[in-house]
């Protein structure tokens, strides 16, 4: 949970090269935008870079069982929802910081034939859950109460989702896709170090829960490099899934043993929230953006929503002639980014409970009026900015990018928040519950996790899905094929990174590699502070940029890539895993 917590405190302080050739022309890096970016020592060349290459498919996730497991799927014949499903599944397991059957998220699709789909397994607030759910009867918000507690957890979307797009989409059977979990989490896999470093990470909370100590401890220790970690619970929790299916996990033992669990510590899931939970198919947001279609998620997420809404206002600047990392891109993009963040925190929210005004929010005329705001040599003060055009008023994710053989491609985007969510698992049913209710607005105007101040749009809600900014994103090419399949962890830096993924490519020249490895920086509106990566800024762009009326907080890393780009010209596949994610793997054949 380190990054995650760096950013918070962050956030919350300032409140209180070669380039491979592709299907339409892009922008050739040139020398001298690669020298806008410092020569930092502790930052590893994203210049040299070069991403994996196969000719038929690719799976890109944050840990290589993982890959592995999507890989061996395609090889076997089936399709990328197959491969996503199973390496859902097998993520639940081998990354459980991330990975998941106890928490929710999302997944869009885009099919050989030209449909593009999306599905929302968002986590949905129990039943008895109010807007003041998190307040004290003062109305101040309670710290802790929404991250580290039962009121915290929100009910489970993963394996509905999971099974629902197997059902639909998907050519193989439950079973197929689920044994290579099943075998991982019996058998065990040997930890290296990127898991050590995750595991390690929530140490302390592991211990003050027995039942977790009993599996992520090795008697009351930290886990070491060459360990095997077994967890025969999970295993047997993830048997009855494939036997029973999703009544197995929603209305049988599985959810029994959760709600006895949020009984016995004041939560307020009931078996009933656990029954009426479902999952929605619904029509991805799509924009233009230079020849090239984004296709993204709509809310609950706020992330296609507000990377189409930024890239509407880029699309008049001409970043690649500015070059990546220099004075004017930089200052065009952090300002694209401060209105659209003030939109997102002011009017979005679950479609099911409030009006999200999309249409408005990416169209050409808001742009206009967003850019006629901005000044050439001026930063925009954010206490200036004000979010919304209605009438009225976490890192810890794991993002994976799948491409078969057909042109099938899918990415997702799932969460249990927090690292290892809100540490807790209930009985021995072998996985961590999510924290995700955090994602709701606790009180309007005051900050979340990740200092993101956000509206009565997000208000608690009984059965209501949290605001979020899980983004995965599919780019399709000017003939409609898939281009590039990307997303993050990372909270609200989710949509930044991804965001910049795409610019990398698609303004600035880079492959795949390049993009996911270079130097980012965020700004959501509020706090008024551009978080940036060591390697971004030179000290004479920092210079100038500050002189425009810009703040730097450096972090030491945001968000975690996880991509492909399809190079037709070429007829390869480029896969990506993000160097911030060190037990992550592109695989393909």
């Amino acid at each position: 949970m380190a990054i995650r917590t760096a950013l918070a405190a962050i956030l919350l302080s300032t409140t209180a090269g070669a380039v491979t050739a592709h299907a339409t022309p892009r922008a050739q890096i040139s020398k001298s935008a690669l020298d806008q970016t410092s020569a930092d020592a502790d930052v590893p060349d994203y210049k040299a870079a070069r991403p994996v290459i196969a000719k038929h498919a690719m799976v890109v996730t944050a840990q290589h069982l993982a890959t592995d497991v999507g890989v061996k799927i395609l090889r076997e014949g089936g399709n990328a929802v197959d491969a996503a499903v199973a390496v859902g599944y097998a993520l639940a397991v081998v990354h459980p910081c991330c990975g998941n059957i106890g928490g929710g998220g999302f997944m869009v699709i885009h099919l050989a034939d030209g449909q593009n789909l999306f599905l929302d397994f968002r986590e949905k607030a129990p039943l008895k859950a109010t807007a003041t759910l998190f307040q004290d009867d003062k109305g101040n918000v309670v710290k802790g109460r929404s991250t580290g507690t039962y009121l915290g957890v929100g009910v489970p979307g993963t394996v509905m989702g999971l099974n629902s797009a197997l059902a639909k989409y998907g050519t193989m059977s439950l079973s197929q896709v689920m044994q290579p979990a099943i075998e991982l989490a019996a058998k065990g896999y040997l930890l290296e170090s990127g898991d050590v470093k995750i595991l390690n990470s929530r140490t302390r909370d592991f211990a003050n829960e027995p039942n977790v100590a009993s599996i992520f401890l090795n008697h009351g220790k930290p886990w070491g490099i060459g360990d095997r970690l077994v967890q025969t619970k999970l295993a047997d929790t993830l048997r009855a899934i494939e036997k029973g299916g999703t009544q197995a996990f929603y209305k049988g033992a599985i959810a029994q043993k959760v709600v006895a669990a949020s009984k016995a510590n004041g939560g307020l899931l009931s078996m009933k929230d656990f029954a009426d939970y479902t999952v929605q198919w619904d029509k991805p947001v799509t924009c233009d953006y230079r020849g090239y279609t984004v296709v993204s998620d709509p809310p609950p997420s706020s992330g296609g929503t507000t990377i189409c809404e930024i890239l509407q206002v880029l699309k008049a600047y001409p970043l690649s002639k500015y070059g990546y990392g220099s004075v004017m891109a930089t200052h065009y993009i952090v300002e694209a980014e401060r209105h659209a963040f003030a939109d997102r925190n002011t009017d979005l929210g679950d479609p099911a409970f409030v009006h999200n005004p999309v249409d408005k929010l990416i169209s050409p005329a808001h742009a206009d009026a967003i850019r006629a705001q901005i000044e050439s040599d001026k930063a925009t003060p954010s206490s200036e900015v004000k979010g919304g055009v209605s009438a009225t008023e976490g890192t810890n994710t794991t993002h994976y990018s799948v491409v078969d053989a057909a042109g099938n491609s899918v990415g997702v985007t799932y969460t249990i928040n927090y690292l290892f969510g809100v540490g807790k698992i209930a009985g021995d049913t072998g996985f961590f519950l999510n924290n995700e209710m955090d994602d709701f607005t606790s009180k309007p105007g005051v900050p979340n996790t990740f200092g993101l101040v956000q509206g009565k749009a997000n208000a608690v809600g009984p059965g209501k899905r949290p605001l979020s900014s899980m983004s995965p994103t599919i780019v399709l090419d000017p003939e409609g094929k898939t281009f590039m399949v990307t997303g993050s962890p990372g909270g609200s830096t989710i949509i930044t990174t991804t965001l910049q993924s795409i610019l990398n490519v698609i303004d600035f020249g880079m492959n795949m590699q390049q993009s996911v490895n270079a130097p980012r920086f965020h700004h959501q509106w509020l706090p008024d502070t551009v978080v940036v990566e060591p390697g971004y800024l030179t000290p004479e762009t920092r210079s100038k940029l500050e002189a425009m009326g810009y703040n730097f907080t450096p972090i030491s890393a945001l968000g975690a890539d996880e991509a492909i780009l399809v190079d037709r010209k070429n007829g390869v596949l480029e896969g990506a895993n993000d160097r911030r994610r060190p037990s992550g793997l592109a695989e393909g054949y």
